[in-house]
């Protein structure tokens, strides 16, 4: 139990076996060793020395996406989803390639290994947890799965901007996009270069409005005493808020083995919500950068509802990585009435934002809040791992959100 001696609260072993379960993934390979339907695409392979040479001839373009095989544009570059790859494959004729894009499912989720998807509850959501609670009087209006440590992903990101908010840093101070933040990993996308200046402010924006995980890391790094400190800081104001169940080891959300509850999201929530800051930026629909370099990058927010003229969001923060689906935390005002939602495991990318409106729809024609929560699945601890504290640090997943 030495994972945990360093910090001076109690935690309940579930989050100890959350963290298992979540480093366990590191198993798991990114891409799976899925084949293509027809033979002479599991045959051939371009070679070594072929590699780096661009190929002539025509690009013949196969289409077939119920058998994992899609199309891609002709004599261009692939238009590749997550979870998809791609290869040359030489053809009939002199000089004539195939490229083929191959549909590799991704790793399932900490959720999905425990069935959390199969737990009912009344209004048939797509997430795994979901947890509505009425901002003002705490009282539970719907539970699932509520109780259970799971890894939340950029949701992290909401309490890296409460630390840097605690810690009263100037938001006018310039910062610079360092090696460290584009090294995070390599299947992190971001339009954040390296050299990369902007107000401290700005990077608060990126990292809540697009979930820019260099921006956050960046963030991490401007904290006195480092970033070891800044993480330090987060189990601090964890344990002050009463997250018992909630466990950081870096800021950006990318490592696995940053796990809370739902009902521990609840409480980051109503900490985040009394910064008019945060509630600010977070519910931005766009910016625009401009580099000291004059370049000029535009960036949206990952959460559609705060463009939408029929919600009312006052903070909210999205997050996806495989081990923790798509995820979203919320407080929005729903007729008359502050409502926290939370929702971690979600099936697809707009899942989340359906089982949003499935619960303000629920609530416009129910007038008595769910009397009763559903059954929560406790999390198994895996046969075996060989995952270790460090690796969980490092070990990402396909970023974003």
């Amino acid at each position: 139990m030495t994972f945990f001696t360093s910090f001076n609260f109690k935690r309940p072993i579930n989050v100890f076996m959350a963290v298992l379960v979540a480093l366990s993934l590191a198993a798991l390979p990114l891409v799976s060793d899925a084949k293509p339907i027809k033979k002479a695409a599991a045959k051939a392979q371009p070679s070594k020395a072929k590699a780096g040479k661009k190929p002539a001839g025509k690009q013949q373009i196969i289409k077939n996406s119920r058998k994992g095989i899609v199309a891609l544009k002709a004599n261009g570059r692939a238009n590749l989803g997550k979870g998809m790859k791609t290869s040359l494959i030489k053809g009939k004729g002199k000089g004539k390639f195939k490229r083929v894009a191959y549909f590799v499912p991704l790793p399932p989720s900490v959720g999905m290994l425990n069935g959390f998807h199969s737990t009912p509850d009344p209004l048939a959501l797509k997430s795994g947890v979901a947890l509505v609670v009425d901002a003002n009087t705490s009282q539970v209006l719907l539970e699932k799965n509520a109780t259970t440590a799971l890894p939340i992903a950029s949701i992290t990101k909401l309490m890296t901007a409460l630390v840097v908010m605690d810690a009263r840093q100037d938001m006018t101070e310039r910062l610079t996009i360092g090696q460290e933040d584009v090294q995070l990993e390599k299947y992190v996308r971001s339009r954040l270069s390296q050299g990369t200046e902007m107000s401290r402010r700005d990077a608060l924006l990126l990292a809540l409005m697009s979930s820019e995980n260099r921006a956050a890391n960046m963030l991490t790094r401007y904290y006195a005493g480092g970033k070891q400190a800044f993480v330090d800081a987060m189990n601090r104001k964890a344990a002050q808020l009463g997250m018992r169940q909630s466990y950081f080891v870096e800021g950006t959300g990318l490592a696995s083995a940053n796990v809370a509850s739902a009902h521990d999201l609840v409480k980051l929530v109503k900490a985040a919500k009394q910064y008019p800051l945060l509630r600010e930026l977070s519910t931005q629909q766009n910016f625009t950068l401009h580099d000291t370099s004059g370049k000029v990058t535009e960036f949206r927010s990952t959460n559609r509802l705060v463009a939408n003229p029929s919600w009312d969001v006052v903070l909210q923060k999205t997050g996806f990585i495989n081990a923790a689906g798509q995820c979203l935390v919320m407080d929005a005002n729903i007729d008359g009435r502050s409502v926290i939602m939370v929702f971690l495991d979600s099936a697809g990318k707009l899942s989340r934002l359906g089982d949003a409106q499935r619960v303000r729809d629920w609530l416009a024609t129910s007038p008595l809040p769910a009397s009763k929560s559903t059954a929560t699945a406790p999390v198994q601890q895996p046969a075996s791992t060989n995952a270790s504290v460090s690796h969980a640090q490092q070990m990402l997943a396909w970023s974003v959100k």
